[in-house]
């Protein structure tokens, strides 16, 4: 059972991942990348050629598949049926997909429960996602919501897909982001709203340092 629950939720491109696995190294807790948990039901979803919008076939798919989220040097590695499928879960298309899997209530139900047996395990866990301050972990002990705008929110992802090598064009990232907002704002299951109790910060102007020593700080004065 976790001593300590720090929730960081956000749209994409906020940084939140970055944030977190960083924050997780500074105060030595687990770092929870729920966005990997996605990615992976989406990429075993894809390589059995499955209908994506068919919500039975990938609830039998995740009910049947053996998947592992393991902490590797602060990332979370992630393998189904013991095949490492790591770096294979950021693929761009895999991006453009996993909306399917995250906008379907019984299929995102089944992801929290992966989210929270996962969380059992340490005793300090730093999460990242959408609706991990209002779903997942309601009791956190501290939330905090993320956010900047889309400009900055497509550079970020862009230097990130080119830092792997791949090519980006900036205006369909762009759009491509602003239809994944539309898409997490708008459904009716864990929608991407910041928690009640969440401390919202805008990133747009900070580094990651500057992010994390901002959440510190909250922390810090707090404990």
């Amino acid at each position: 059972m976790p001593k300590l629950i720090i929730t960081i939720d956000g749209p994409a491109g906020s940084g939140k991942s970055t944030t977190a696995r960083l924050l997780a190294e500074k105060i030595g807790a687990a770092f929870l990348d729920t966005g990997a948990m996605y990615r992976a039901v989406t990429v075993a979803a894809m390589r059995s050629q499955l209908d994506l919008g068919n919500v039975e076939t990938v609830e039998k798919l995740i009910d049947s598949a053996d998947f592992k989220f393991e902490i590797t040097n602060n990332q979370m590695a992630v393998k189904i049926n013991n095949k490492d499928i790591t770096e294979q879960i950021r693929d761009p298309k895999v991006t453009e997909n996993v909306r399917f899997i995250a906008s379907q209530p019984s299929l995102r139900s089944r992801l929290v429960k992966m989210q929270q047996n996962f969380a059992q395990k340490y005793q300090k866990i730093v999460t990242e996602g959408r609706d991990q301050g209002t779903v997942v972990f309601p009791d956190a002990d501290y939330k905090f919501f993320l956010t900047a705008d889309s400009a900055r929110r497509t550079k970020r992802r862009a230097e990130e897909l080119t830092e792997k090598g791949l090519k980006v064009d900036l205006t369909k990232l762009r759009k491509e982001i602003e239809i994944r907002d539309a898409a997490d704002k708008n459904r009716n299951t864990g929608p991407l709203v910041p928690a009640k109790d969440a401390v919202i910060i805008d990133n747009t102007n900070l580094t990651l340092e500057q992010t994390v020593n901002e959440i510190l700080k909250i922390i810090n004065k707090n404990s």
